[in-house]
C-alpha cells in the first residue's frame, strides 16, 4: 500500500542525523578519531532511531492493526464500553506511528501535561499527549501518543478532515513513548498484555 511519508528514515531525524555525520567527519579529518568514532557510533543510532521501514498492511477490512511497534502493557475494558489497549515503545523501538484502522479525522487535540515514564499507569492522564480520533462510519477509534521520560516531543502529520489508509504513518514521537487506542469493545482483542508487536502489519483487534 503507497503511503505517505515512505522516506527510509523519518524527515524529522535529519534534523540531528546531518549535524552529528558532519561532527563525525570533522573529527576524523582533523585526527581526533576517538571523538569522531563516538560521534559516528551516534549517527548509526539516530538514523536506527529514526527508521520508518516499510510494512506489508494485512489485507483484513476488519482488521485494526498496531499503530505502534512495543509491548502491549495494558488491555482494560472500561465501564462505558470501549476497551483501551496501552502499547509502550522502547528507545529501539520504531517510532512511526501508523492509524489502526481506514477512516477520517475528526479531532487532532494536542494536551500539555507531565513527562512520567511511559510504562507507568498514570502516564495515561498526566503526560503530555496528542489525541488523533479517527472515523469509519458508526466506528470511532481514539489514537493517543504520550509523551515518556525522556521522549519530550510528539510529532503528528495529520489534521483534522484528512482521510488515513489502514496502517498509513500518521506521525511519531522521539525516544521512548506509549500509545493508547481506545475502541468499541464489542470488538475481538487479538493480543495480550506483555505481547511484543510492529506497527501496521500485526493485528491487535478485529472489528465484528
Amino acid at each position: 500500500m503507497a503511503t505517505k511519508h515512505e522516506e527510509l528514515i523519518a524527515r524529522e531525524g535529519w534534523v540531528f542525523l546531518f549535524p552529528t555525520i558532519l561532527l563525525a567527519l570533522v573529527l576524523f579529518v582533523f585526527g581526533f578519531t576517538i571523538l569522531g568514532s563516538i560521534a559516528a557510533v551516534l549517527a548509526v543510532y539516530i538514523a536506527y532511531f529514526f527508521r520508518n521501514p516499510y510494512r506489508q498492511i494485512p489485507d483484513d477490512p476488519k482488521g485494526i492493526v498496531s499503530p505502534a511497534d512495543g509491548k502491549i502493557v495494558a488491555i482494560r475494558h472500561l465501564d462505558d464500553g470501549r476497551v483501551m489497549i496501552s502499547v509502550f515503545l522502547n528507545i529501539f523501538n520504531v517510532h512511526v506511528n501508523r492509524s489502526p484502522i481506514a477512516g477520517e479525522v475528526e479531532t487532532v487535540l494536542h494536551t500539555p501535561g507531565k513527562f512520567l515514564a511511559a510504562y507507568k499507569e498514570e502516564a495515561s492522564t498526566l503526560n503530555e499527549q496528542n489525541k488523533v480520533v479517527v472515523r469509519d462510519g458508526d466506528f470511532v477509534m481514539e489514537v493517543i501518543q504520550i509523551a515518556g521520560l525522556v521522549a519530550r516531543r510528539i510529532i503528528c502529520w495529520t489534521k483534522q478532515q484528512d482521510t488515513l489508509a489502514r496502517g498509513e504513518r500518521f506521525g511519531l514521537i522521539r525516544f521512548g513513548s506509549r500509545v493508547d487506542l481506545y475502541f468499541p469493545d464489542e470488538c475481538d482483542i487479538l493480543v495480550s498484555v506483555g505481547q511484543i508487536i510492529k506497527g501496521g502489519s500485526d493485528l491487535i483487534a478485529r472489528r465484528r
